[in-house]
């Protein structure tokens, strides 16, 4: 079964990377982008044929190593 998380920064944290990203685009003449936020998409290929099962412990994992959940909030997909 595949898991794929998507991390992201939580609203209100500062986004440098995505900053530099924008400021770029516009140096690369695209304008009109009003703002950037970056993020990483882990995916994982799972034992668990069981969905619920494996969302839960792909949110254990998450909640333990994969998202820094003080200022990351994370979504989880399984498929």
């Amino acid at each position: 079964m595949k898991a794929r998380v998507t991390i992201m920064l939580k609203d209100g944290v500062l986004d440098p990377q995505g900053e530099a990203i924008r400021h770029a685009l516009g140096s690369l003449g695209h304008q009109g982008v009003n703002g950037v936020r970056q993020g990483k998409i882990i995916e994982l290929e799972l034992d668990e044929t069981d969905p619920e099962t494996a969302r839960t412990e792909v949110t254990r994992m998450c909640e333990g190593l994969l998202a820094n959940t003080v200022i990351e909030k994370y979504s989880v997909e399984i498929g």
